[in-house]
């Protein structure tokens, strides 16, 4: 019998699996020097986006999903 694969903890902190198996991640750039920022940037950074399909596959795999 094979073994099971490990969890990635890293990535299973940064990345989330929708309902639908689209996997979720955090737009870069909001981490710090947001002083010289726009309102209207920080306010559109907030909101999580979608991994590309491409990149999708091998996220999955690190988080077991």
């Amino acid at each position: 019998m094979a073994n099971k694969m490990k969890t990635k903890r890293a990535a299973a902190k940064r990345f989330k699996v929708t309902g639908s198996g689209k996997v979720m991640r955090r737009k870069a750039y909001k981490g710090h020097l947001t002083a010289k920022k726009s309102p209207n940037r920080k306010r559109r950074l907030r909101k999580g986006t979608l991994v590309s399909a491409s990149e999708a596959k091998n996220v999955k795999r690190l988080i077991g999903a």
